[in-house]
C-alpha cells in the first residue's frame, strides 16, 4: 500500500513538472524586429500588443501585424515564432518601404518649381508612399487647371537610387493655355443666359482675360457657381428649381471650353400668409414694420434672410443676446403660395461683463476703448458693436478688428474680446512722385498715425519738384485730454507754380473739432500766412489791372459742419456725406474776404464690388472792403476738379492781343494771350462708375462724367457749364495711390482747350 502511494506521488510530481515545462515553452521569452533599416526597432515595438512573459496568442500576433502595417513604413510584414528551452522567440521581419531622396520637376515654364513643390505631399528623406504620389499628380494637375493649363499632362516616376532609395520625377507638359470660350445654359426661360452669366464668378474670356483672368476654369469657384445661380431663382420664386452640376468639355476645335449647366426651373411661388409668434417685445404691427416680406408678392430668399436679420437686430439691440428668429415655412403646392411665421424666441437680458483688448502691442489700451459704444455693466446691444468696430477700422491703425463673444461671470453677461492686428503707421519714405498740376516731385517725410501709440498724428515732410515744393511740421491730438476735442497746429511753407504767377506763403494753423453726434462733426481751423506773388507771366507784367490784392498776410478763420454716413470713411463704397463751411478772411493779416463752400457725396454698392458715386461742389466768395486776392479765388480744370481741362484753367479769362512787330520789314503780328483771373463763385459735379479690374492686386478702373465752371461776380450760377467725360486706372502702390485718367472735354473753348483728350497721371501719397 506504501509502496503504490509512492509510485502516485512519483507520477504527480512528474505530471507536475512536464507540465511547467510546457508552460515555459509557450510563454514569449524574446520580441525580436527585423529587415528594419532606418526605421528603429523601438518605433516597431511601441505599437506590438503581444509582451515577454505573456502566453503567445495568434489573433494579438495578427492585430500586431496589422498595426505594424498601419505604420506606413513598410511594404510587407508577417511574423514567426521559434521555441527555445527558454521560451517562444517572436520575430516580426518587416521590408521598409524605399526613401525618398530626390524629387526632381521636368518641362515646367509657366508655373515655379517652388510653387508645384508645394503641391507635392512627398517630402525629401520620407518614406515612400504611392498614395501621397497620386495625391500629388492631382494637386499638380488642378494648379494647372486653375492657372489655364486645362490639357497639361502631369505623369510621375520613380527610380531607384541607390539601396533601398528612391528618386521621384514629375514630368509636365503644360500645352498651350485654354479658358473658358462659352458658358451655356439649357432649360431656362424665365432668367436670360446673360443675366446667369453676369451671376457667376466663373467668366468666360475676353480681350483682356490677361489681366483680369477671366476665363479661368476653377472647379471649386465653378461648383459654387451652381449655389449662386439656384439662388437668383430663389429670389423670385422658384423654389423647386435644380440646377445640374456644371458639364465642362474641350471644344472640337481646341481653341476653349465650353461649359453646359442643365436647369429645371419649376414654378414661381408668392408669399402667402405672413405672421409672428414666440416672445415679442412689440406689438405685431410694430415689429411688421420691420418685415419686407409682403403678402401676395413674389418669395424671394434673400429679402427673407434680410428680414430674420432685420428681427434679430431688432432684438439684440435691447439686450437679448442671444435671441433667436425661425422661419417657420408651410409650401401650398396648390396655390403656389408659402405661408411664413417667424417664431421669436428671445432669450433672456444680457449685459457686458468685462471687454478685453488683445493684440495690440503698440496702440494703447485707451485709444481703443474710448471708441467703443458700449461700456463694461452696459445692456448689451449689437448695433452699438457694430459701430465700435467701424469706428476702429476708421482710425486706420489696424489689418483686421475682431470682436467676439464669450460668457461673462453669469449666465446673463457676456465678455467682449477685442482681437486687433497692428498695422505699421509710420512712414518714413524718400522717394518721388508726378502729377500734371506738379509735375516731376522728389519727396522725403516722416509720418506717424499713431505716435507714441496715443493716436496722435505727427507729421514732419518736404517736397520739391518741378513746379511745386512743400515742407510741413504738424501734431494733432484726435482725443485732447482724453477728451472729445480734436486739437492740432501745423506750420508750413509752400510755393507753386501757377499759370500767370508763383505762390509762395509761410505760415501756421491751429485746428479743432468736435463730434457732435456719432456721425454729425464741427471743425474749426486759423490759419495765418505771409505770402507773396512773383514771376508774374509777361502779360501780367504789361497788364498791372488785371492783378487784384495779392501779396501780404492773411488771418483767416475756418469752420465747417460734416455730416458722415459711409460705411468706411478712407475708402467708401455705400452712403453719403455733406460739408459745409465758411470762411473770414480779415482776423489779423492785411487781406480780406469771405468764402462758403458747400459739398456733398453719395455712393452706391452694385454687383461684383462696383461702386457708382456723384459728388458736387457749390463755391462762393464776398468782398471785405478789399478786392479779393487773385490767388484766393476758384479755379477749376485738372485731375481733381474737371479732367480734361487744363489745370485752374476753368475759370474767368481776360484776352489780351498783343503785337509782334517784325523790324525788317514792319509787319505787326498778332498774339492772343489769355489770362486766368479765378472766379468768385464755382460749380463742379462729378459722376464715377468704379470697378475692380484686378481685385487681388488692387487695381480698379473707373468711368467718370465731370461738369462744372467758375464764374465772376457778373455771372449766374449754372449760366455756363464745362463737360467733360472719359476713363481711367486707380492703384494703391507702394508709392501711394496711382491715377491714370483720360478727360475729353464736351464743350471745349476755342483757342484754349485741346477738342482731344487729355491724359493726367498722378502717382504719390502726398498729393
Amino acid at each position: 500500500m506504501y509502496s503504490i502511494r509512492r509510485v502516485s506521488a512519483f507520477m504527480l510530481l512528474v505530471l507536475l513538472f512536464s507540465a511547467v515545462a510546457f508552460a515555459v515553452d509557450d510563454h514569449i521569452y524574446k520580441i525580436v524586429v527585423s529587415g528594419n533599416r532606418s526605421i528603429e526597432s523601438a518605433a516597431v515595438l511601441k505599437v506590438v500588443k503581444s509582451k515577454v512573459g505573456e502566453f503567445l496568442s495568434q489573433d494579438t500576433v495578427d492585430r500586431d501585424i496589422k498595426d505594424i502595417y498601419k505604420l506606413g513604413y513598410f511594404e510587407d510584414v508577417k511574423a514567426e515564432s521559434e521555441k527555445t528551452g527558454q521560451g517562444i522567440i517572436l520575430t516580426f521581419y518587416v521590408v521598409e518601404k524605399p526613401v525618398v531622396r530626390e524629387i526632381r520637376i521636368n518641362g515646367n515654364k509657366e508655373i515655379a518649381s517652388d510653387k508645384i513643390r508645394k503641391e507635392i505631399d512627398l517630402k525629401i528623406n520620407s518614406v515612400y508612399s504611392a498614395k501621397e504620389l497620386t495625391n500629388s499628380l492631382k494637386k499638380v494637375k488642378k494648379l494647372y487647371t486653375d492657372d489655364g493649363y486645362y490639357l497639361a499632362d502631369i505623369t510621375a516616376k520613380t527610380e531607384k537610387r541607390g539601396k533601398n532609395e528612391l528618386r521621384v520625377i514629375f514630368n509636365i507638359r503644360e500645352g498651350k493655355k485654354v479658358l473658358i470660350k462659352t458658358i451655356k445654359f439649357e432649360g431656362n426661360k424665365v432668367i436670360s443666359s446673360r443675366k446667369l452669366r453676369k451671376a457667376m464668378q466663373t467668366k468666360e474670356k475676353w480681350f483682356l482675360s490677361w489681366i483680369t483672368g477671366a476665363g479661368t476654369y476653377k472647379e471649386d469657384v465653378l461648383r459654387n457657381d451652381v449655389n449662386i445661380i439656384a439662388d437668383q431663382y430663389y429670389n423670385i420664386g422658384y423654389i423647386n428649381v435644380r440646377v445640374g452640376e456644371p458639364q465642362v468639355k474641350l471644344m472640337n476645335d481646341k481653341s476653349g471650353l465650353m461649359v453646359t449647366i442643365q436647369i429645371t426651373e419649376g414654378e414661381q411661388y408668392k408669399n402667402g400668409d405672413i405672421d409672428l409668434k414666440g416672445d415679442l417685445i412689440l406689438s405685431k404691427d410694430e415689429i411688421r414694420k420691420k418685415i419686407k416680406l409682403e403678402k401676395g408678392k413674389v418669395f424671394s430668399r434673400a429679402v427673407l434672410r434680410d428680414d430674420v436679420v432685420s428681427l434679430t437686430d431688432l432684438y439684440t439691440d435691447r439686450g437679448y443676446a442671444f435671441a433667436n428668429v425661425t422661419p417657420l415655412t408651410k409650401i401650398n403646392p396648390d396655390t403656389k403660395t408659402i405661408d411664413i411665421t417667424f417664431d421669436i424666441d428671445k432669450g433672456d437680458k444680457v449685459y457686458i461683463d468685462r471687454i478685453n483688448i488683445s493684440g495690440n502691442t503698440k496702440t494703447r489700451d485707451k485709444v481703443i476703448r474710448r471708441e467703443f459704444k458700449l461700456s463694461e455693466g452696459d445692456l448689451y446691444s449689437s448695433g452699438a458693436l457694430k459701430r465700435t468696430k467701424q469706428n476702429l477700422s476708421n482710425l486706420g491703425f489696424f489689418e483686421e478688428v475682431n470682436i467676439a463673444q464669450a460668457k461673462g461671470s453669469a449666465e446673463n453677461k457676456l465678455n467682449i474680446n477685442t482681437e486687433v492686428k497692428e498695422k505699421s503707421t509710420g512712414k518714413f519714405s524718400i522717394g518721388g512722385g508726378y502729377s500734371s498740376a506738379d509735375g516731376i516731385i522728389g519727396q522725403a517725410s516722416v509720418q506717424q498715425d499713431n505716435f507714441l501709440g496715443l493716436g496722435l498724428k505727427a507729421i514732419l515732410s518736404g517736397s520739391i519738384g518741378t513746379k511745386s515744393s512743400n515742407y510741413t511740421l504738424g501734431l494733432t491730438d484726435p482725443y485732447f485730454l482724453d477728451s472729445r476735442w480734436t486739437l492740432g497746429a501745423d506750420v508750413y511753407r509752400t510755393e507753386r507754380d501757377y499759370i500767370d504767377y508763383t505762390r509762395r506763403a509761410t505760415g501756421g494753423d491751429i485746428k479743432a473739432g468736435y463730434p457732435i453726434t456719432e456721425d454729425l462733426s464741427t471743425f474749426w481751423l486759423y490759419r495765418y500766412e505771409v505770402k507773396d506773388i512773383i514771376n508774374l507771366s509777361t502779360t501780367l507784367i504789361q497788364n498791372p489791372q488785371l492783378l487784384t490784392e495779392t501779396s501780404g498776410t492773411i488771418g483767416s478763420l475756418s469752420a465747417s459742419l460734416t455730416l458722415d454716413k459711409t460705411n468706411y470713411r478712407l475708402d467708401p463704397s455705400s452712403g453719403f456725406n455733406a460739408t459745409v463751411s465758411a470762411e473770414y478772411a480779415g482776423i489779423g493779416g492785411d487781406q480780406r474776404f469771405a468764402r462758403f463752400i458747400g459739398e456733398s457725396a453719395a455712393y452706391y454698392p452694385f454687383l461684383w464690388n462696383t461702386v457708382f458715386s456723384v459728388r458736387g461742389t457749390l463755391g462762393y466768395m464776398m468782398r471785405n472792403g478789399k478786392d479779393i486776392p487773385v490767388d484766393e479765388k476758384f479755379y477749376l480744370g485738372g485731375i481733381n476738379t474737371l479732367r480734361g481741362y487744363s489745370t485752374r484753367s476753368v475759370s474767368p479769362y481776360a484776352t489780351i492781343t498783343t503785337y509782334n512787330v517784325d523790324t525788317g520789314t514792319g509787319v505787326a503780328t498778332p498774339y492772343i494771350n489769355h489770362v486766368y483771373l479765378g472766379g468768385v463763385k464755382e460749380v463742379v459735379f462729378n459722376a464715377e462708375y468704379v470697378y475692380p479690374i484686378i481685385k487681388d492686386v488692387g487695381i480698379r478702373g473707373v468711368i467718370f462724367f465731370d461738369t462744372g465752371n467758375s464764374y465772376d461776380s457778373g455771372q449766374k450760377f449754372f449760366s455756363t457749364m464745362r463737360s467733360s467725360y472719359g476713363a481711367g486706372l486707380r492703384w494703391y502702390s507702394p508709392m501711394g495711390p496711382l491715377r491714370l485718367e483720360y478727360g475729353i472735354p464736351l464743350n471745349p473753348r476755342p483757342g484754349i482747350d485741346s477738342s482731344g483728350g487729355k491724359l493726367e497721371f498722378s502717382i504719390g501719397g502726398f498729393f
